[in-house]
């Protein structure tokens, strides 16, 4: 979520600064520019004061016209910038350089001819910084009695506006640069204020699915919104492990509750047996129902048990732990005919040593079942290739299951309809499935080529979470 919220709040900062510093920078440059036309504008109006008294016919005027060309050419070779008053009918009354004639055409053309109608140049055309060539072309009218006589007009090189107003736009760049580098880091504050009740709200909705009951959302941060959330989350959490610890106290009550009535049952029906003939095939059947209701409720209370306890997980050799396994149920596979191999090297992984075993206890015993004698079960132990897994694979080459028996393996009580008559409580599996979940482990089942049944075991290489780890990421245990 946080990789979907993040640019969209950077694009729309981004705008933001865009749309202020485009104004921004227009602003400056008509600014610069406009420090340089009153400039401008103020040498005109002197120029035109000394103008004024030069007339174009009166004696007299040559020393005037002379002192006016040397304040031109003083101006010129001082500010580089070019200036000369024009009679109404494009002569020169005085010009430096003294060459220069008022142009033709362009907005030098236009300037003189607003100033011939009494008005001085107040907005040239904008300047900008890559307008190498651009000049800046001042016009103001020369006044005698009421009438415009004649123009001063002057033409100055932008070099130096170009790079003043350069210099402004660096500045504004490295300005809106700064505050895009805060708002971005603002950003990344605000989305992990945000976000971060969610990240521990769902690692929290993870662990409970997967067996970890006591995990819960400490509501210390974030917005209200959130906070409230959490809070009813925990409330849920609550009320959801209480009536699972009911469910569980309801089995393991019942199940202990019927194993004496049991018990007595059996009894009386050997006691029974005891006065029929030898080899009743009633009271053989009755016997055997009763080992296998008594199978039911130890499965059953194990269940229970299983899912009431939380797993203590130590770094394990699952390798050698499954050898010790392979070699324990080697003599019931001899006895059945079956071979029973391991190929289990030595590799660690993070496991509860017990309930690992009781679960390869259950998937070799299946395997050992379910294979007619003369075929063979395999049993091996690696890591999972790029993964951070180890995995105890067991092989057989039994009858298998379809791909909609594949479904159903590992549910409660549930036993494909060809294996009925097999010994069995349909629990082993879903025991077995519990006791990895609690300790972060899983099962899986695929078909084994050409037939028979392939039982993946997988737990964790790496090192869970520590509980105060956890804590100080926003997890709580109860």
């Amino acid at each position: 979520m946080r990789t979907r919220l993040l640019p969209l709040l950077i694009v729309l900062m981004a705008g933001v600064l865009l749309a202020l510093g485009f104004p921004l920078a227009a602003s400056l440059a008509a600014s610069e520019q406009q420090r340089v036309v009153v400039d401008r504008l103020d040498d005109a109006a002197r120029f035109a004061a000394l103008a004024q008294f030069v007339s174009e016919t009166s004696p007299g005027t040559d020393e005037r016209r002379t002192t006016l060309g040397g304040e031109l050419a003083s101006y010129h070779d001082v500010y580089d910038i070019r200036a000369g008053i024009f009679y109404r009918n494009n002569r020169s009354m005085a010009a430096a350089p003294e060459d220069w004639v008022v142009p033709y055409e362009g907005e030098g053309r236009r300037a003189f001819n607003e100033s011939l109608l009494g008005r001085r140049s107040h907005d040239p055309p904008q300047v900008w910084p890559w307008q190498a060539h651009a000049r800046l072309i001042i016009a103001s009218p020369v006044v005698r009695d009421g009438d415009v006589v004649a123009v001063v007009v002057t033409d100055s090189p932008t070099g130096q506006l170009r790079l003043r107003i350069l210099r402004g736009w660096l500045l504004i760049f490295a300005g809106e640069s700064l505050a895009m580098l805060v708002a971005v880091g603002a950003a990344f504050r605000l989305t992990g204020w945000v976000l971060r009740p969610v990240r521990v709200l769902d690692s929290v909705t993870h662990d409970i699915a997967t067996g970890r009951m006591n995990s819960r959302v400490a509501a210390t941060g974030g917005p209200p919104e959130l906070r409230r959330l959490a809070h009813s989350f925990n409330e849920m959490a609550d009320n959801v492990e209480e009536a699972l610890e009911q469910q569980r106290a309801f089995v393991a009550d019942a199940s202990h509750q019927l194993r004496n009535p049991l018990a007595a049952l059996l009894l009386r029906i050997e006691l029974l047996a005891m006065e029929l003939p030898e080899g009743n095939e009633e009271i053989a059947s009755v016997r055997t129902e009763g080992k296998r209701l008594s199978q039911v409720l130890d499965d059953l209370l194990d269940l229970a048990l299983a899912e009431h306890t939380a797993a203590e997980l130590q770094l394990v050799d699952v390798g050698a732990l499954a050898a010790e396994r392979v070699a324990s149920w080697r003599p019931v596979a001899d006895d059945k005919g079956v071979a029973l191999v391991g190929a289990c090297g030595p590799v660690t992984a993070w496991a509860d040593p017990v309930a690992l075993s009781s679960a390869l206890d259950a998937v070799i015993d299946n395997a050992v079942k379910f294979t007619p004698a003369g075929q063979e079960v395999t049993v091996t132990a690696e890591p999972v290739p790029g993964g951070d897994e180890v995995a105890v694979v067991v092989a057989d080459h039994g009858p298998g299951l379809t791909d909609e028996e594949l479904d159903r393996v590992g549910d409660r009580f549930w036993r494909a309809g060809r294996h009925q008559n097999v010994k069995g409580s349909g629990l082993g599996l879903s025991i077995t499935r519990v006791l990895l979940t609690a300790g972060g482990g899983g099962i899986a089942f695929a078909p084994n080529e050409p037939h028979g049944l392939r039982v993946t075991v997988t737990v964790p290489r790496n090192q869970p979470a520590a509980k105060g780890d956890r804590e100080g990421q926003g997890f709580t245990e109860r």
